[in-house]
């Protein structure tokens, strides 16, 4: 039983699933408009939302949460201090929206949109 268990597995190994998250969670940033499974969609909203909160306010203390969360990739970066974190400033919370598509064709995964608000 998983009770009180947080966050989905995806059938993978730990170093493997953070490194999947990272990497949904920058595409989402760069892109800031993707199409995913639900379950990984709902599962990078809250990780991307926590970015994004940490963004809205661009201190050295911030930049490196961000850094060790993401990695140093710097075109995510910019984008998430330069773009994304001022846009938000005003608003509390909730930047990303989850629209849901359908099943995929292939094997009937449920497929959805992830974007910003």
């Amino acid at each position: 039983m998983q009770h009180q268990a947080k966050g989905r597995k995806f059938s993978r190994v730990k170093k493997v699933r953070v490194a999947l998250l990272r990497s949904l969670a920058s595409n989402l940033i760069l892109r800031e408009k993707m199409t995913t499974t639900e379950p990984k969609a709902k599962e990078i909203r809250p990780y991307v939302e926590k970015l994004v909160t940490k963004a809205k306010k661009d201190t050295l203390a911030n930049r490196r949460l961000v850094i060790e969360e993401i990695g140093q990739d710097k075109k995510v970066l910019a984008k998430l201090f330069g773009e994304l974190g001022p846009r938000f400033n005003e608003r509390r919370g909730g930047y990303t929206r989850i629209m849901k598509l359908g099943r995929r064709i292939s094997d009937g995964s449920p497929m959805a949109i992830i974007e910003f608000v």
